[in-house]
This record gives structure tokens, sequence and C-alpha cells, in this order.
């Protein structure tokens, strides 16, 4: 945004955040707060604390930082705050749509930072890596709450520990299990449910897809076509639990285990008319499509699993050799096979959260968060979160206003003769 364009629109900003800035308890803080998000909104190559406080009349650099990294405020009401008012906006499928992100330094200080897969730059790298959960409801998604991947050599450090302000309750955890803890924040925050979306990362792990089973908790998940699975109930039954107590249970080797199979040799076996072109949402080609039903086959588990039903989808390009694209899905209380359209209409919903990263990053700053500390971390991201959904808020305004301008510009509809001769006016959308 220019400063002009902010100026114009500062007065719904105030009221917008009004009651999510609420919980910062002093006044100040909420000023504060309404000045860095916008920062984040005016135009710039920077929105760290410096450069915002640059372009922003009137505000206090030192100020700024104090409010961002050592200010005591909490985070999680703000999001559940933010979390409910998307909730209350709108209608049709609601994903849950877990992901992650990172954010490339040049430094060993900034908190969690470490050697290893970097999605930015599609190699291992130095980086900080964050789980998100965004909501998605009619093409539209909102980043809701966040959580921040600690490698062990952070945790197990008391210096790194210290220095960094991280609390005691922060402890190793895997991204998979990270995304639990979002799921059942989001869940406890009485959001209404939504379909849980994820890329292979997760989709692959046969305890986080028992996880949400357990939650009742509907889900399409990637997955990669080495993954192997039964079609039919296997006839030999689960070995008993062996070995030490707390050590994972685990299949005799796959080899020996009957009709057992990879994604890619079920896509193979499937008939030719079980599959479907099929188009799985408006302005995208159709995609040829095939479904059944699969029981997935845990390797490695803590206890010897379930064997649920699950529907798998695949996408097979008719110009390529083999299958692009894989899916599991599954609905509590539901046995009966998803429609091909609604099963990748859900299978392909996440394509909205990276257009959500690139506009975070390139826009409004999430990447450019230049402290060291755990709190300003989380406060950093949480005030994007809020700049985000404001600019998702004034776009959602501006199409509404474009509509009216464009129903009220209308010529007159035209007429057509009724049954009797006379005219008959055409109601909008009728053709």
């Amino acid at each position: 945004m220019t400063e002009k364009q902010l100026s114009g629109v500062s007065r719904r900003l105030e009221r917008f955040l009004h009651d999510l800035v609420e919980p910062m308890g002093r006044s100040e803080r909420r000023h504060w707060a309404q000045v860095y998000i916008q920062g984040l909104l005016l135009d710039g190559q920077r929105k760290s604390v410096q450069p915002i406080a640059e372009r922003i009349a009137g505000a206090d650099e030192q100020a700024l930082n104090q409010f961002l990294n050592q200010s005591p405020w909490e985070v999680t009401e703000i999001q559940r705050r933010l979390a409910r008012r998307l909730a209350d906006d709108g209608a049709g499928p609601v994903y849950w749509v877990i992901d992650e992100t990172s954010f490339p330094k040049a430094g060993k200080q900034s908190v969690g930072v470490a050697r290893q897969y970097c999605g930015a730059q599609g190699k291992i790298a130095n980086c900080q890596v964050a789980v998100s959960l965004h909501w998605s409801q009619n093409e539209v998604s909102h980043p809701v709450s966040w959580r921040l991947f600690l490698p062990q050599e952070w945790t197990a450090d008391p210096a790194r520990r210290r220095q960094a302000r991280i609390p005691p309750e922060a402890v190793h955890r895997t991204k998979q299990a990270l995304a639990l803890e979002l799921i059942d924040q989001a869940q406890a925050w009485s959001l209404p449910g939504g379909t849980v979306l994820a890329d292979s990362a997760y989709g692959n792990d046969f305890e986080f897809r028992a996880a949400l089973r357990a939650r009742k908790l509907s889900y399409a998940v990637a997955v990669e076509p080495s993954s192997v699975v039964w079609l039919e109930e296997p006839s030999v039954p689960l070995p008993p639990r062996t070995g030490k107590k707390g050590r994972p249970w685990r299949h005799p080797p796959l080899a020996d285990m009957p009709a057992v199979r990879s994604l890619l040799a079920v896509a193979g076996g499937l008939p030719p008319p079980t599959w479907r072109t099929v188009t799985w949402r408006a302005g995208t080609k159709g995609a040829q499509l095939a479904r059944c039903g699969v029981r997935g086959c845990a390797v490695s588990t803590k206890a010897p699993p379930a064997r649920v039903r699950e529907w798998l989808l695949i996408q097979w390009p008719k110009d390529q050799a083999q299958p692009c694209d894989y899916w599991l899905l599954w609905r509590p209380a539901n046995d009966s096979a998803p429609s091909l359209r609604s099963a990748a209409h859900a299978a392909r919903g996440r394509w909205r959260i990276e257009q959500d990263y690139r506009e975070l990053k390139d826009e409004l700053g999430l990447d450019h968060f230049e402290g060291r500390g755990w709190l300003g971390w989380h406060h950093h991201v949480t005030l994007v979160s809020l700049a985000f959904c404001f600019l998702r808020s004034e776009q959602a305004r501006a199409k509404k206003n474009f509509r009216g301008e464009l129903a009220d510009d209308a010529p007159p509809a035209p007429s057509q003769p009724d049954q009797n001769g006379g005219p008959m006016s055409v109601v909008p959308g009728m053709l």
C-alpha cells in the first residue's frame, strides 16, 4: 500500500484490530501493534523494526523494538479471536490446511536456526522452519496459528535456550507432532470442523493419519507412490507385540506380507473404466482420476495399527507414462466412496497455501524478522497474520463494491416472450 492508500483505510484498520489486539492489555501495546501493522502494509523493501520506524511518522524505533521483542503479551488469545472471526464468515466446504515454510538465515543465533531442508531454496541450508495451520473456504485462505520447529541441537543446549528465552514447555517435537498441536488447538477453539489437507511429508506418516482418525477429522493428504497398501483386508493376523517396553511395533518384512502393493503398482492395475476425466473447479482443465479403497500398511508404529479402509485418489495425465499425484482420503462414520469431484476438490485445495506464503513474504515481510528471540518471532508472525487478514477483508470489500457497481450500471435485462405472447423479464443467472 502507498501512504495515501493506507490513510484511506486507517479507520477500517482501527476497527478491524480493536477486538483482536485487546488481549495485549496496555493501551501503548495496542498502539504499537497498529503502528507495526501499518508498517507491514506500507510499500517497502524491508518490513523489520528499523525500516518500519523510518516509514511511519512519529514511530519510535526503541519503543517499537521493545513492543515486538520484549513486551510479554501472549499470542494465543489473539490467534483464537482471529480464527473465530474467520470461521464466522462465508459458507461452503471448510479445509484446515497444514503446511510448513522456511526462513533462510545467515547466522546461528536466530531461535531455531539450523542446517536443515529449506523449502525456500530447495536444498539443505541454514534456516528456520515453521509449521502453520490455515483456514480455507470459498477459494480464500488465511493463516491462523504457527509453531516454530526446534531442532534437538537447540532444545538440548541450555545456553542457547536462555539466550533465545525459549520457555521450558517448548521441547523438540516432530513437525507432524507440531501439526497435531495446531489441530488440537483449533478444536479447543471450537472452530467448525474442516477436512485436513497436507502434503506427503505428513500424509506418508501412518501415525499422523491415525491421529486424525482418532480425532474424527476427515482428511485428504498427499502420499508418495512408494507407499505400500493392501487392496483387501489381509488374511494374516497381526503378530503380538514383542521386544522391550516402548520399542515400536514392526511388521514382518513386507516381502513376506501377502498382496502388499506400492501405490504405483495399484495405479497400474486399475482397469480402464475406473478412470474418469473430472473438472474439479471452475477455470481448471479436466484431469484423469481414479479412486479405490485401500488399507494402509504401517512399517513401524508404537502399537499394532488398526487396518482402516482409506480411499486412494490417483491423477494420471494421459500424456505421461506414470501417475503424477496420489492422495489418501478418509471421512468419519462414512465408509462410502467420495465422489471423484469432491475428492479432487479437497485433494487440490492446498494450492492456496503456496499463494498465501508468497504474499505473506513478498508483500508483508513474514521472513523479514531480524530478532533472535522466541517471543519476538511469535509476535512478528502473529502481527503479519493480522495484516494479511486485513488485506483479505479489504479485497473482499472491494470485490463486493465492484459487483454492486456492475449491478447499478448494468443495462436493462433483455426480454423474451412468455407463453401468452407478452414480455418476460430474464432473471439474472437464468440463462
